[in-house]
């Protein structure tokens, strides 16, 4: 279930050259915020899922530590040091078979100290790094490296460092295009890649503070989100068109009173208001029902879709655990016939917008730009039009 990880092939095998070592076989990643180092992670867990690592790795569990539970509740002394004296004994029992990986690694120094003398996390698991009985993959920034690592000689040595460079804007459009599918599958829309190469330009143009591929990651899905909470609600023109409504009733009622006072003016702008009120709920009604049957048929596309990718990933199960008629009766049975009912509701809803569309499921680089211009404070239209000025 986790996301796809691209372009990040030479990190990976990096650190599996440092996991395959006989010593010193701890890597450290080292990279800014939001440039992917827990993705690269991700990617070896992936990888050691599927087999596709050395046979020294086949047989290896990643496992994450998550330091901030291990303090969490620790109120007297000797508690932290209790609960990760624990988890060093389990990882030891396994034999080498985990690996444990530590993000944000750096707070593992002071991490359970206290002014009493207690050890803190760091020099706690020294000894057993040194042994090669804890083996560990963490993760921190250059700064944080800088700040803490460095001043341990000792747990510097312990470490192989795989540096994490802010990926390329081409690197960054593959990794979006990759993950594209489970962002579209989650918020119940299309991303064209317009979108894409907006949030990954704007992104590296206006959002200056932060980092590639997290910022245009983060573009893509609050425009997702943001185009979503849209199909949800009433569209902009049925809103308007109960809004026009209500202020001619509003007008009817003052015209009433002048009408009984026997204003002949009155009486026609109150017959001209009637029949512009009829006509506008006849379109309302229309529009509305109009309105439903696709927000109905884009609910069932995306139930589908759901479905599709749940179907695919039964399959991928069966076949880790060797069940080849499960895989059979999935992949040409179930999905060829959930393919069938998505193309069926994709015809459905072609043939319902074909004269009036009402409901816009795609974002686009419109969508991207909003985002961005809330972020920064930059205008929309500014932002298309030097996009448009760099394509002339």
């Amino acid at each position: 279930r986790l996301d796809p990880v691209i372009g990040r092939d030479k990190e990976i095998m990096r650190i599996i050259e440092i996991l395959s070592r006989r010593t010193k076989n701890n890597p450290i990643l080292i990279g800014e915020p939001g440039t992917g180092k827990t993705a690269v992670v991700e990617g070896l867990a992936q990888r050691m899922a599927k087999g596709d690592v050395p046979e020294s790795l086949k047989d290896k569990e990643l496992v994450l530590l998550d330091l901030g539970l291990l303090l969490a509740g620790t109120k007297y002394r000797g508690e932290f040091e209790d609960r990760l004296k624990r988890i060093m004994k389990e990882v030891e029992a396994s034999e080498g078979k985990v690996v444990m990986f530590i993000d944000e690694i750096h707070t593992l120094i002071g991490a359970g100290s206290s002014s009493d003398g207690s050890m803190d996390a760091a020099n706690m698991l020294k000894p057993a790094l040194a042994r090669g009985e804890f083996r560990a993959i963490g993760a921190t920034t250059l700064n944080e490296y800088q700040k803490h690592f460095e001043k341990d000689p000792a747990l510097v040595r312990r470490f192989q460092p795989v540096y994490v460079n802010e990926p390329s804007l081409e690197d960054t459009i593959a990794i979006l295009r990759g993950l594209k599918h489970k962002y579209e599958l989650y918020h119940g829309v299309q991303i064209t890649d317009d979108a894409i190469l907006s949030a990954v330009n704007l992104s590296s143009r206006y959002i200056t503070n932060r980092y590639l591929p997290d910022k245009a990651v983060d573009l893509i899905d609050e425009a997702a989100s943001a185009l979503k909470i849209s199909l949800e609600n009433k569209p902009a023109e049925l809103e308007e068109a109960h809004r026009k409504i209500m202020r001619l009733e509003v007008e009817k009622e003052a015209l009433a009173k002048d009408v009984d006072a026997g204003v002949t003016k009155a009486k026609d702008r109150l017959k001209k208001i009637n029949e512009e009120i009829a006509d506008l709920k006849e379109g309302t009604k229309e529009l509305e029902l109009k309105w439903t049957n696709e927000k109905n048929i884009l609910t069932e596309i995306a139930k589908l879709k759901e479905a599709q990718e749940s179907l695919k990933l039964e399959a991928d199960q069966a076949q880790l655990d060797g069940d080849l008629g499960k895989v059979a009766e999935i992949v040409y049975g179930k999905i060829p016939l959930n393919e069938k009912e998505m193309q069926k509701a994709s015809k459905k809803l072609l043939r319902i917008q074909r004269d009036h569309r009402i409901l816009r499921e795609e974002v686009n680089d419109e969508d991207i730009a909003k985002v961005v211009a809330k972020w920064t404070g930059v205008p929309v239209t500014r932002m298309l039009e030097e996009e448009t000025s760099k394509l002339a």
